[in-house]
């Protein structure tokens, strides 16, 4: 895990301006740090830079910039199955004076070219030079776990793990993007990936399961080496899906646990961070010391689950108490960091627990990413279940009876109190982004852009959770889970962003996804025996979230002023509307969500853009 910045183009930088970029993203890799600097003879050049977090074969051996041959890399990420490929390539004839992976990937690219991505399960972003031909080659991996930021400018592109490194590239910062700011602030963060627009006119990021190859003539070729093409195994049966599931995720917990640097886990009271602690703990063996956030809002304090489930298990536990001191200083911070507004609240929160992860001494955090996009976790699922299985009228009596029984008194959103919501209109999406149409109405300008969603199969529910997974959701808690993490300088990981867990997900039927009342149906299954039954059998979805009022007081005079100090912001929001804001006692959840937006999106556009 580390950090990476380089330019391809006619003039590269000096090799002491690659290590000032270093220095703009050191917390990303403060073990070591490099740069490489070539102009070939068609008079194109390249600069690479590194920033070392070693987590694997902590030698210098393994730093980088790597050389291989006539061969660079630089290189963010973990090849989890780095000891299988090194095995083939061993049988291939190839000796290693390395026993990480870096290494490894440095000689599958030159074994197979861009063909090796296919083999690898990990996450990563890298850049590979070729010597030879003058060719740069840029991939990211299948989920988006590490990020990639492209800027190009005439003939010169800038790449890296964070805009601040693009900035110290090119010697100044590029414009602010206002039309994503509003994006941000009317639609929310389920909207921010919708498009390739960033909040930075002119950057983007090179898309997930994809690769970007550069060559001196200046041509480029982008393409993917994976997509994902879910199709239902319909002759499946309930028993084979669980014991599948099982045997995957168990898999994916084992080989994500290679590590040489110690390992602790983002622990919640719900299904998906107990089924990873729970395999580390009872079936691999781990030492697991789990840390929770606390929230004193109910809808989202779940401390008695935690409290049986570390029980339960017989591990150490560490509870992180966030409180109202410091939070607009602290999110100012955040802000800085991430060169962008903070997506979620429940972002703060977490970077709060990343605090305390790290000044404990670990190097690596478990997350449960992806859980509830392959396996149903939200609400609007069982309404969309209730859909799919309309056609059977027994099963659908006894679904709705279920969701009647145990989700009626607990769903909060007013279009998924009904159950019968996508039988009536398949098409709707109004619930996503919830207060929309009212947010609008207080800027100067009213903007407007329609919900959209990407056809991936044909099923509702189905093409529901791979939008979250791919368009929607993940996106943001990967973005976030990366800058959060990397601020202090950890790796973080998320094993159920495994490609073979992907495909099983997907082929289960969806008739199965959903069990008397219970999303996760097959995952709560999967790892009955191996999570404690007080998780598993628990239904309340709490999510990891707080109210803005828990966490900044709204009604202090300190607060008030500088909300409605003199900004840029007023040129586009109306300030008669924040102050009527501020005098509501208790704000409702979209609200809330709406007024975190404000504060980020002030602090954002007030920032001072400075370069190292």
């Amino acid at each position: 895990m580390c950090g990476i910045a380089g330019y391809y183009g006619p003039t590269p930088p000096s090799e002491h301006e690659l290590h000032i970029v270093g220095s703009t993203i050191a917390h990303r890799g403060p073990d070591g740090s490099g740069v490489y600097r070539r102009i070939n003879q068609a008079g194109s050049g390249v600069g690479l830079v590194h920033r070392r977090l070693a987590i694997l074969d902590l030698d210098q051996r393994s730093n980088q910039p790597f050389r291989l041959g006539h061969s660079v890399l630089v290189y963010n990420g973990e090849i989890y199955n780095y000891i299988e490929i090194r095995k083939e390539l061993e049988k291939l004839g190839h000796e290693f004076k390395t026993t990480g992976d870096t290494e490894v990937l440095a000689t599958a690219l030159l074994q197979w070219g861009v063909d090796c991505l296919d083999k690898l399960e990990g996450m990563w972003a890298f850049a590979w030079y070729k010597e030879f031909d003058g060719s740069l080659l840029l991939s990211r991996d299948r989920f988006g776990e590490k990020p990639l930021y492209l800027w190009r400018r005439d003939q010169e592109l800038y790449f890296g793990s964070e805009v601040k490194a693009l900035a110290a590239l090119a010697g100044e910062w590029p414009h602010v993007n206002q039309n994503h700011l509003v994006r941000y602030l009317i639609n929310g963060y389920k909207s921010l990936y919708k498009t390739k627009e960033t909040f930075h006119l002119g950057v983007q990021e090179l898309e997930p399961g994809a690769c970007l190859t550069l060559t001196v003539d200046g041509s480029e070729l982008q393409r993917r080496f994976w997509d994902p093409r879910p199709i239902a195994n319909q002759s499946m049966s309930y028993f084979d899906a669980v014991a599948m599931t099982r045997d995957a995720l168990v898999d994916s917990v084992r080989i994500r646990m290679r590590a040489d640097a110690p390992i602790a886990f983002c622990m919640s009271g719900g299904v998906d961070s107990n089924s990873l602690i729970s395999i580390a703990h009872r079936r691999l063996g781990y030492d697991v010391r789990g840390f929770t956030i606390m929230n004193t809002d109910a809808r989202y304090e779940e401390g008695g689950l935690v409290d049986r489930a570390v029980a339960d298990l017989g591990i150490e536990h560490t509870y992180i108490y966030p409180g109202r001191s410091d939070f607009l200083d602290n999110l100012h911070k955040l802000v800085q960091s991430h060169d962008a507004p903070v997506s979620t609240i429940s972002y703060y929160l977490h970077w709060l627990l990343m605090q305390a992860i790290s000044q404990r001494g670990y190097k690596v955090t478990f997350s449960g990413t992806g859980a509830d996009e392959l396996y149903t976790g939200y609400y609007d699922h069982h309404n969309l279940f209730l859909y799919e299985i309309a056609k059977d009228s027994s099963a659908h009596f006894a679904a709705r009876t279920a969701w009647q029984k145990h989700l009626a008194g607990v769903v909060r959103n007013p279009y998924l109190k009904d159950p019968d919501l996508y039988l009536k209109n398949p098409g709707l999406r109004d619930h996503i982004y919830l207060g929309n149409e009212e947010f609008s109405t207080w800027l100067h300008v009213p903007w407007k852009e329609a919900f959209t969603e990407k056809k991936y199969v044909s099923g509702l529910l189905r093409n529901r959770m791979l939008n979250e997974m791919f368009e929607e959701v993940v996106p943001i808690i990967l973005h976030e889970d990366d800058h959060n993490a990397m601020y202090y300088s950890l790796e973080n990981r998320s094993p159920f962003l495994d490609r073979r867990l992907f495909d099983l997900a997907h082929s289960i039927p969806e008739r199965y996804l959903i069990k008397d009342g219970y999303s996760k149906a097959i995952l709560r299954d999967a790892m009955r025996g191996i999570v404690p039954d007080s998780v598993l059998d628990a239904r309340k979805k709490v999510g990891f979230n707080a109210p803005i009022e828990d966490l900044l007081d709204l009604s202090q005079g300190s607060t008030r002023d500088y909300i409605l100090d003199s900004s840029p912001i007023y040129d586009l929001i109306k300030k008669d509307a924040i102050e009527k804001l501020l005098k509501v006692q208790k704000l409702p959840n979209s609200t809330s969500k709406f007024m975190f937006y404000f504060i980020n999106m002030k602090m954002f556009m007030e920032k001072r853009f400075l370069l190292p």
